[in-house]
């Protein structure tokens, strides 16, 4: 199974991100995460999701995703051109003998401390998938209480890669 990361420009009604997410859950695909939001043209909205699968599958799951009638693009963004980012925020238990390892640890990943109190401390980090992973693996020797993270959001280097008409 292969991680895939889809982009997919919609117009912007009620209801798209359920017709999507319901044809992936009939197609027997697992959604990892999932992100929508307007584009610079309010009438649109982008959608990435992360998934994993065959090639062929996936392949099969674009064709049938384009054939949504709000669908205005479907495609598959690669990593070697694409800027993927996601939101991490993380709250650890904290107290005098391990705040400054949890302060090191933020300062080699470049996350920012955004709460303190004498329990516990909660961090965020933004950054390719990969760099979250890697700091929540980092994190495991210490006690995780609570922590969201947003799912992948992504866009393509370069040019656009579709019209809007």
């Amino acid at each position: 199974m292969q991680r895939y990361y889809l982009s997919a420009i919609v117009e912007n009604h009620e209801g798209v991100l359920a017709r999507i997410s319901s044809l992936f859950t009939q197609r027997g695909f697992n959604i990892e995460s999932i992100t929508a939001s307007e584009t610079s043209i309010k009438e649109i909205t982008r959608i990435t999701i992360t998934t994993a699968g065959d090639k062929e599958s996936m392949i099969q799951m674009m064709k049938q995703t384009q054939k949504l009638e709000e669908i205005k693009a479907v495609f598959l963004l690669k990593a070697t051109n694409s800027l993927m980012r996601e939101l991490l925020l993380v709250k650890v238990a904290a107290d005098e003998s391990n705040r400054s390892h949890l302060r090191e640890i933020c300062e080699i990943y470049k996350a920012k401390i955004i709460d303190l109190s004498l329990e516990s401390m909660v961090m965020e980090l933004t950054g390719e998938p990969d760099k979250v992973d890697a700091f929540l693996n980092v994190l495991t020797p210490y006690q995780i209480v609570e922590m969201c993270r947003s799912g992948v959001t992504a866009l393509e280097r370069g040019p656009r890669t579709y019209v809007l008409q």
